[in-house]
C-alpha cells in the first residue's frame, strides 16, 4: 500500500524504471505528489545485486535500494547506510542496503514483503514495488541476435527489443493497481532497455500502462548512452517505446544534448530545460518537478 508523502494531499503519482534515473524522478516526484509509488527494475546481474539473486535466488536489489533511499524524507544514520559498501571480506563490493533487502525477504519469506518492510523502516514518504515478484533475466534481440544478461546487454549497440526469463514473469498485483489508480506516470529517465523498458516487461505492467486513466509521461535522457542507445535521438527513444506497446501521452525532453527527430504521434512533445549545471550529469529534481506538475494542469484548448 503506497504511503501518503508526509500525509500531504495531493496527486497519486507512479514512477517506473530503475537505477539512478528513477530515483531522481522519484526525487523530483516527492516535491508535489500526495501518494508515490516507485515500480523498479530487478533485472540486474552484476556487482552486489547480481550476487545475491545468484546466492539466494531473489529477485536484484539493488535498484529497489536506491529507490528506497530516494524517498526517505530526513537522511539519518541508517538511510546513509544503505549505500554503504563493505571494503574487505567476504562482504567485500556489498551494499548494507542490499542485505538488508535479502535478509528481509529471508525473514518475511516474500519478496515484495521485504522491500515494504524496508520502507517502514526507513520512514519513506512513499512506496517502493519491485517490477517482479522473483529473480529475472534480461534478453535482448540485437543485430539479429539474442544475448541474456542486463550488464552484457549494457555494452551492446543495436539492441532492438528486451524480454525477461521466466517470460511468464510477473507483476505484484500492488504494481498493477498503482498504475491503475495514478492521477500520473511516469517512465524514466534511466537506461532505455536495461531499466525503463526492464521494468515496464513483466506481465500486468504495459497492459496496465496501456488502461491507466491518469497521463503518463516519458522522460527522456538527456543524452546517448553508448553504446545501449549511441545515435539514439529523442524519437528513437519513443519508437523503443512504442515497439514495445507503450505510448506515452506526453514526452519530457531536453534537447540541449540530444536532438529531437521526428517524434511520431500522439505523443505531445514538450522541451523544457531538465539538466543539471555541465559539471554534473542527470537530470535536475527541481526542474523536473516544475516540469511535471505544470503537465497535471488541464491541458488548454486549442
Amino acid at each position: 500500500m503506497s504511503r501518503r508523502a508526509g500525509g500531504a494531499s495531493g496527486p497519486s503519482v507512479v514512477a517506473v524504471g530503475g537505477g539512478h534515473g528513477l530515483a531522481r524522478s522519484l526525487g523530483a516526484i516527492r516535491r508535489y505528489a500526495g501518494e508515490i509509488t516507485g515500480i523498479v527494475s530487478v533485472a540486474d546481474d552484476g556487482g552486489s545485486s547480481g550476487r545475491l539473486r545468484d546466492a539466494l535466488g531473489i529477485a536484484a536489489p539493488g535498484d529497489l535500494r536506491r529507490c528506497i533511499g530516494a524517498l526517505v524524507p530526513v537522511p539519518t544514520p541508517l538511510s546513509r547506510s544503505l549505500e554503504h559498501r563493505f571494503g574487505g571480506g567476504e562482504l567485500e563490493g556489498h551494499a548494507f542496503g542490499n542485505l538488508l533487502i535479502a535478509a528481509l525477504a529471508a525473514t518475511t519469506g516474500d519478496f515484495v514483503s521485504a522491500v515494504e518492510e524496508a520502507c517502514r523502516i526507513l520512514g519513506t514518504v512513499g512506496s517502493i514495488v519491485p517490477a517482479t515478484t522473483g529473480p529475472v533475466v534480461l534478453r535482448a534481440e540485437a543485430a539479429g541476435a539474442e544475448l541474456e544478461g542486463q550488464v552484457r546487454i549494457m555494452a551492446t549497440a543495436g539492441v532492438s527489443r528486451i524480454s525477461l526469463v521466466p517470460p511468464d514473469a510477473v507483476a505484484p498485483a500492488a504494481a498493477v493497481a498503482a498504475i491503475r489508480r495514478a492521477d500520473q506516470v511516469v517512465l524514466g529517465p534511466g537506461s532505455l532497455f536495461t531499466s525503463v523498458l526492464a521494468a515496464c516487461a513483466p506481465r500486468g505492467i504495459t497492459e496496465a500502462l496501456a488502461e491507466a486513466s491518469g497521463r503518463l509521461v516519458y522522460v527522456c535522457n538527456l543524452r546517448e548512452q553508448v553504446p545501449e542507445t549511441a545515435g539514439f535521438d529523442v524519437a528513437a527513444h519513443v519508437a523503443a517505446l512504442a515497439a514495445h506497446g507503450i505510448t506515452p501521452d506526453v514526452v519530457l525532453a531536453d534537447t540541449t544534448a540530444i536532438a529531437l527527430g521526428d517524434v511520431p504521434g500522439p505523443a505531445r512533445v514538450v522541451l523544457v530545460p531538465l539538466g543539471l549545471p555541465a559539471t554534473e550529469l542527470g537530470h535536475d529534481e527541481s526542474l523536473l518537478a516544475e516540469a511535471l506538475t505544470a503537465l497535471l494542469a488541464p491541458a488548454s484548448p486549442g
